[in-house]
């Protein structure tokens, strides 16, 4: 039977790769629009709430790019750029909420986004982090080329999506409320037709930012090999940011159109399942534990975005009204902290 190969895109000429990737990056930021305001329908429908769904639904579709590029560069030998590109993402997608925030210009974000099931999910997200950087500096030990921090990170985000939705049922602790507390109400969604097919949608969109996101990942094994720029600076800033746009533009998308819980929910979920990035990309790498296989430059992600989610954990805390250029103090420390790594990465080489 006569099927079209696929192409190589690792041989593409440096000027058509970069191309590719451009084309790539710029479908993946056109799709992330079009699935904020799907899940915004969705979280509507099913009463879930804005935080839920945005954990789950909307982290989870707008995150596919990611670990497909992921799992695709550990599979093929790789693995400081799948891991580099999982914990640079969780990174850039804690400092899109500083962006959006400029966005949202009545209060500060974190203000008016309170929600106990982000603070639950924050709190999550930390405890994974953690979790690879114990592996790391534990025994290099793995069961049919799985390490045992793979499974045990899964279920530590099960329990924390489990936690997440007896927040959202049975509330045991609310944010105090004020006039700039934006409160979760369902809009009139008639008009985006029935239920089916918003699902529908929302599916074909996920599928579409995937194969998106396998673009992403071989082209940038090439653009690294191409430019001679390290695995981990190409996968912590450059492919990590690209498969992030979704969280970016869909971040922003939520502010604009009111629904600011489901920007945070849609960030902190899609962080935590960024989070389980190396548990597929230790599955796929066959060479071992990836844990172990991953350098200082790594870990120096994982340090830094447990830190900036602490910050942001204590943003939604605080809940401050007004800040500097009109961002609260934790939005502009985000910035600060995102950018600083950045450039401590390129310094390096």
């Amino acid at each position: 039977m006569w099927s079209r190969p696929v192409p190589d895109l690792a041989a593409l000429d440096p000027s058509a790769t970069l191309l590719v990737f451009g084309g790539a990056v710029l479908l993946i930021a056109l799709l992330g629009a079009r699935m904020a305001n799907l899940a915004d329908v969705i979280a509507d429908r099913t009463g879930l709430g804005e935080a839920l769904v945005g954990a789950v639904l909307l982290g989870a579709g707008t995150s596919i790019a990611g670990i497909v590029t992921s799992v695709s560069t550990a599979s093929t030998g790789h693995p400081a750029l799948s891991v580099s590109n999982a914990i640079g993402g969780i990174a850039a997608q804690t400092a899109f909420l500083a962006i959006a925030d400029i966005f949202y210009r009545r209060v500060n974000l974190e203000h008016a986004a309170a929600s106990a099931v982000n603070l639950t999910q924050a709190t999550v997200l930390i405890g994974m982090m953690a979790v690879p950087l114990i592996a790391w500096a534990g025994p290099d030990y793995s069961l049919f080329g799985v390490h045992p921090a793979t499974p045990i990170l899964v279920g530590v985000y099960l329990i924390g999506l489990h936690n997440a939705h007896r927040q959202h049922e049975r509330p045991m602790w609310q944010p105090l409320r004020t006039d700039q507390t934006r409160k979760d109400e369902p809009d009139d969604t008639s008009q985006y037709g029935s239920s089916w097919r918003v699902g529908g949608q929302f599916a074909a969109l996920v599928i579409a930012v995937g194969l998106c996101g396998y673009v992403v990942g071989e082209t940038g094994i090439a653009i690294a090999g191409d430019y001679g720029i390290s695995e981990s600076v190409v996968g912590g800033l450059l492919t990590a940011v690209a498969t992030s746009l979704p969280e970016l533009v869909t971040t922003i998308a939520a502010v604009r159109v009111g629904a600011p819980q489901l920007a945070i929910g849609g960030i902190i979920g899609g962080n935590m399942f960024d989070a389980l990035f190396i548990t597929a990309s230790d599955v796929a790498y066959r060479n071992g534990s990836i844990y172990h296989a991953i350098s200082e430059r790594e870990i120096f992600w994982y340090g830094l975005t447990i830190v900036m989610t602490a910050v942001l954990l204590t943003g939604m805390l605080r809940r401050e009204r007004q800040g500097p250029a009109g961002i609260g103090w934790e939005s502009t420390l985000l910035l600060g902290l995102y950018t600083g790594g950045a450039a401590l990465q390129i310094s390096m080489g």
